[in-house]
């Protein structure tokens, strides 16, 4: 398949969707909208929505089923980037290519831009079509839980506790598995659902997000010791400077590269209960996450 064509074509399509859901920047109050927008049009890859997507296409649900349960999820995705940025937490100056959301509003309409884009997400998976396996109570459920405190949330306060101490490799995974492989296999989850999957093939899809979170988050963590800020759009190098807790710096470079490979394989071996066809999007994505270089 032509993964950048189909890439394109979806990260069209979520942003036309986004920009329905959102406010416009001129509504009351306009700072807060304005905010909310700059930080969620700020030129994301879109990831987590198009895998939404395509696990929806790969149990043979409809795109529009699944898109405002892919859209919901980037808003959280964004809220958590832009309380991340804060300078009580990690301090970035720079996200996605331009200033934080903070260094354009300040402080307190970051926050307040982070809680709304939080909200939001429930309001636009209310507007999602039920399925009849999964009605809405289970998907915003599964959004809850995926966004709460015993997972993303749990994974920022693990993180943020962690800095400067010496963690294990069981105490790391932790803290990749919820602050980033939860939301991921959400993403992953919600779209079969919308699909209305048979349980076999949830099952299936939810280890295939599971080893593809903690895959993406060790080839983050490379990516903070290998590449420049121009090219991630971000500040390199932050985590060794905030003594982070990251697989480079517990297992070291090269070990995390086979972990990164070992986890996309599990990735792959997952998806052995869906049709090879259904499930091409999915490898080529599991592929392009592991080779990409930002």
């Amino acid at each position: 398949m032509n993964l950048k064509a189909y890439l394109r074509s979806h990260q069209k399509q979520i942003d036309r969707a986004l920009d329905r859901y959102l406010p416009k920047a001129t509504v009351k109050p306009a700072t807060l909208h304005k905010a909310m927008r700059y930080s969620l049009f700020a030129g994301g890859k879109r990831l987590r929505p198009i895998l939404c997507l395509a696990a929806a296409e790969a149990c043979h649900g409809k795109i529009e089923n699944a898109l405002p349960l892919a859209c919901a999820l980037e808003c959280i995705h964004t809220y958590s980037l832009v309380h991340d940025d804060l300078p009580s937490m990690d301090n970035d100056d720079f996200r996605r290519g331009r200033p934080t959301c903070h260094k354009v509003f300040g402080d307190g309409i970051a926050v307040l831009a982070g809680d709304s884009l939080l909200t939001i997400a429930f309001e636009i998976v209310s507007k999602a079509k039920p399925a009849p396996r999964y009605d809405i109570s289970i998907l915003l459920g599964e959004v809850a839980i995926a966004a709460g405190s015993q997972r993303l949330i749990a994974g920022q306060v693990a993180d943020l506790e962690a800095e400067g101490r010496k963690v294990n490799r069981r105490q790391l995974r932790y803290i990749h598995e919820n602050k980033t492989a939860a939301i991921l296999t959400t993403s992953v989850r919600l779209g079969a659902m919308s699909a209305n999957a048979e349980p076999k093939k949830l099952r299936a899809i939810t280890n295939f997000g599971r080893g593809l979170g903690l895959a993406f988050q060790v080839i983050d963590d490379i990516l903070d010791v290998t590449q420049t800020s121009e090219m991630l759009g971000k500040s390199a190098g932050k985590d060794i400077a905030a003594k982070k807790a990251t697989y480079p710096a517990v297992i070291g470079l090269e070990k995390s590269r086979a972990e990164a490979r070992r986890l996309t394989r599990q990735a792959h071996d997952a998806l052995s209960a869906i049709r090879s066809d259904d499930a091409e999007p999915l490898h080529c994505l599991a592929n392009y996450l592991l080779e990409r270089e930002y």
